[in-house]
C-alpha cells in the first residue's frame, strides 16, 4: 500500500509540469524582446555591425518585441481579473453550525492535515473542496492585519457538503463519508499544488470570457486570448488531470486510518441519497417549480423519499435502528432556515427560477403541496387541453361517421359527438362570438345550424331543423367535460396526432414567454446584489444549469393532459382526492388509497384512439365523464 507521501509527490511532480508550461509560454512572449536587447546592446558595445542590415534587423525585432510583450500583457490581464468559477452553494458560518465545524476540525486534528477555512452547503449528492483564494471572492477577513499591497496569506480550501447528506445521514456516516474529502487539504495546501492550480482556474476563466465575446472588431483582443487559453489548457490537460487523481489518491491514502469500516456503509448510502434525490427533483419538484412555486423542504423531503424507496425495495431491515441514530442536520442550529436557502438554490440551479421569492415565485409547505400544486396542475393542464381543442379549426377534424337519426325522446345521443368536435366548451355564462345576444331576437336553430361550419357532403346528425324547432331542445354542456376529450381522441389515430400537435405548440409557446420573464428578472446583477458570486467560469444566461429533463414530445403531454383531465373529472364526481407520492410525483387518491393503474388506459386511448380500457376505468371508480369538472 503506498503511503500518501508518495502520492503528493506524484502530484507535485505533475504540478510542476504545469507550472513548466506556464515558463514556456512566458519565455516565449519574452524572446522577441530578448534578441532586441542583445542585437541592441551589441550595437553599443560595438560587437554587432552598424550596416544597414543590422539596422533593420533591429527595428524589426524591437518591434516584434512590443507586440509581443503588449500580447502577452494582455493574456496576464486577462487571466488575472478573470473570476473563477464558483459552485453555487449556501455558505454555512460557524455560528449557525457550531458542531458541524467542530466535526470537520476534529476530523481534520485526526487527519493532521489543515482544517477547511469555510463549510458551504450544494443541493447536489456531493462533496469536495474548492479553492476560493482569489481576490474577486473577496480578501480574507485578517483581525489586525495590514491593509495595502501585503501579499495574502495562504487559506484552505473552502468545504462543500451535498445537503441531502446532512438529512439523509447519521453523524458517523457524515463524518466517515468526509474523511477522505478533509484529508484533501493537505496536498492542496502545497505551494506547487496550489499555483498549478491556479493558473488552470484562471485559464478556464479566461477562456469563459472571451466566449461571451459577440462583437467581431472590439472584442477581437478577447477572442485572441481565448485562443491562447485554450492551448494552454490542452498543453496542460494530461498533467492537471494526473495531478488531481494523485491528490484523490493522497487523501483516500490519508482517510485509511479514520472509520474506514464506516465509510463503506456511507458509501452505499450515498448511492441511495442520490436516486431519492433524482426522483425528488424530478417527480416532486419539478411539478411545483413549472407553476411559480418551489418547496421550500427538499431537503427534509428526500428523507420521505427515501424513506418509501427503502420500503418499496425491501431494504428496510435494518432502516428503523439505523434512524434511531442522531442525524447530521443536528449539528445545524436552524436547520430548517437552512433547508429553506438550499431549496431556493436548487430551484435556481435546477429550473432557472428567480434568485428570490415574489409573487408569483413562493414556497410551498409539503402539506399544502397536494391542494396548491398537485390539484392546481391538473386543472391547469385540463384547461389548457380544453383550448387547445376549442382552437382546433372545423376543417382539421376529420368528419364522424354518419349515425342513424336519434328518437325524439333521446335527443342528447347524437348531439355530443358533433357538440365536441365543432363547438367550443362553454359555461352557461358563456355564450359563442357568433351568436348574438341575449336582448337580441335569435335567428332560430335553422340560422344558427350553418355556423358550425358542416362540409357539404356530411350528412345531417338527427332529424331535420325544421322538425325539431317544436321539439325540446338538449341543454348545451354547461362545462368541459371528459367525454369531450374521449370522443374526440376515440376517432382514430389521426385525432390524436393533430391534438398532440397543437397542444406541443401550445406549451412551447408558454414555455418561451417564461424563460423570456426568466431573462428579464434573473440577471447577474440580481445575483451579485443577492451576494451570489458564481465567477465568470458560469455562462451568462445559461439557468438552469442542471436542466432535469429533456422536452416533451407532443405524445407524452397529450398522456400528461388526458391524465389531469380524468383526476379532474375524478376529484369533481367520484369523491377522489389529489395526493403526494414522494417518488412518483401528483397521485390520485381514492378512498385513501393510491391509485397507480390509470397509466394504460390513458395510453391506449392516446396511441391507439381505443376507450374501452378508460371508459372501464372509470366505471370502476365511479367517475361520470359526462359531468363538467371545474377548471382554473
Amino acid at each position: 500500500m503506498a503511503s500518501p507521501e508518495t502520492g503528493v509527490l506524484a502530484a507535485r511532480a505533475r504540478a510542476l509540469a504545469v507550472l513548466r508550461i506556464r515558463s514556456t509560454a512566458l519565455a516565449v512572449a519574452l524572446l522577441p524582446a530578448a534578441v532586441a536587447v542583445v542585437l541592441l546592446a551589441g550595437r553599443a558595445t560595438g560587437h554587432l555591425g552598424a550596416g544597414t542590415g543590422w539596422d533593420l534587423a533591429r527595428w524589426i525585432t524591437g518591434g516584434l518585441a512590443v507586440v509581443s510583450l503588449l500580447l502577452a500583457a494582455l493574456v496576464a490581464v486577462v487571466v488575472a481579473r478573470a473570476r473563477p468559477a464558483l459552485s453555487p452553494s449556501v455558505p454555512i458560518s460557524e455560528k449557525s453550525a457550531p458542531d458541524l465545524y467542530r466535526l470537520v476540525r476534529d476530523l481534520a486534528d485526526r487527519l493532521e492535515v489543515p482544517a477547511p477555512s469555510a463549510i458551504a452547503l450544494t443541493p447536489d449528492c456531493d462533496s469536495w473542496l474548492e479553492d476560493r483564494t482569489h481576490r474577486a471572492h473577496g480578501p480574507p477577513r485578517r483581525s489586525g492585519g495590514p491593509a495595502g499591497g501585503e501579499r495574502r496569506a495562504p487559506e484552505a480550501p473552502v468545504l462543500v457538503i451535498g445537503s441531502p447528506f446532512l438529512w439523509w445521514m447519521r453523524v458517523a456516516e457524515l463524518r466517515a463519508l468526509l474523511a477522505p474529502v478533509v484529508a484533501g487539504t493537505g496536498p492542496s495546501s502545497h505551494p506547487d499544488i496550489a499555483a498549478a492550480r491556479r493558473f488552470i482556474r484562471g485559464l478556464d476563466a479566461a477562456v469563459a470570457v472571451a466566449a461571451r465575446a459577440r462583437r467581431p472588431v472590439r472584442d477581437l483582443p478577447l477572442r485572441f486570448v481565448g485562443r491562447v487559453a485554450r492551448l494552454l489548457l490542452r498543453a496542460g490537460r494530461e498533467h492537471a488531470t494526473i495531478m488531481e487523481r494523485a491528490v484523490a489518491t493522497a487523501a483516500s491514502e490519508r482517510a485509511q486510518t479514520v472509520d474506514y469500516g464506516l465509510r463503506i456503509v456511507a458509501q452505499e448510502q450515498v448511492g441511495l441519497a442520490y436516486a431519492g434525490w433524482d426522483r425528488l427533483l424530478t417527480r416532486v419538484a419539478l411539478p411545483a417549480w413549472r407553476m411559480g412555486r418551489w418547496p421550500s423542504r427538499l431537503d427534509a423531503g428526500v428523507v420521505s423519499a427515501l424513506t418509501e424507496l427503502s420500503r418499496r425495495d425491501r431494504l428496510a431491515d435494518g432502516f428503523a435502528s439505523r434512524l434511531g441514530e442522531r442525524p447530521a442536520c443536528d449539528l445545524l442550529e436552524e436547520p430548517g432556515a437552512i433547508d429553506r436557502a438550499a431549496s431556493l438554490l436548487a430551484a435556481r440551479l435546477f429550473h432557472g427560477g428567480p434568485a428570490e421569492p415574489g409573487p408569483d415565485w413562493s414556497p410551498v409547505g409539503w402539506n399544502q403541496y397536494p391542494e396548491e400544486v398537485v390539484d392546481r396542475k391538473w386543472r391547469l393542464e385540463a384547461a389548457r387541453l380544453h383550448r387547445v381543442l376549442d382552437n382546433l379549426p372545423a376543417t382539421a377534424l376529420p368528419a364522424p361517421p354518419p349515425a342513424p337519426a336519434a328518437p325524439a325522446q333521446e335527443p342528447a345521443s347524437a348531439a355530443p359527438p358533433l357538440s365536441y368536435a365543432r363547438t367550443a366548451a362553454r359555461t352557461p355564462g358563456d355564450r359563442p362570438a357568433e351568436r348574438p345576444p341575449a336582448d337580441e331576437p335569435s335567428p332560430g336553430p335553422s340560422a344558427a345550424e350553418p355556423s358550425l361550419s358542416l362540409p357539404a357532403d356530411e350528412p345531417s346528425l338527427g332529424p331535420p331543423a325544421a322538425d325539431r324547432r317544436d321539439e325540446p331542445q338538449p341543454a348545451p354542456a354547461p362545462g368541459p367535460t371528459l367525454a369531450r376529450v374521449i370522443d374526440r381522441l376515440a376517432q382514430g389515430e389521426s385525432a390524436g396526432d393533430l391534438v398532440a400537435a397543437r397542444l406541443g405548440a401550445e406549451v412551447e409557446r408558454e414555455e418561451r414567454e417564461e424563460a423570456a420573464r426568466q431573462a428579464a428578472r434573473g440577471t447577474s446583477q440580481q445575483d451579485a446584489a443577492l451576494g451570489v458570486a458564481w465567477g465568470d467560469g458560469m455562462a451568462e444566461g445559461g439557468l438552469p444549469l442542471f436542466p432535469l429533463q429533456p422536452p416533451r414530445t407532443g405524445r407524452e403531454l397529450l398522456a400528461d393532459h388526458v391524465t389531469a383531465m380524468v383526476c379532474c373529472a375524478a376529484v369533481d364526481t367520484a369523491g377522489a382526492a389529489p395526493g403526494l407520492d414522494w417518488l412518483d410525483g401528483p397521485a390520485l387518491l381514492v378512498d385513501g388509497a393510491r391509485r397507480a393503474d390509470l397509466g394504460r388506459p390513458v395510453l391506449s386511448l392516446v396511441d391507439d384512439g381505443d376507450a374501452e380500457p378508460l371508459r372501464g376505468w372509470l366505471t370502476t371508480i365511479g367517475v361520470r365523464p359526462e359531468k363538467p369538472v371545474r377548471l382554473v
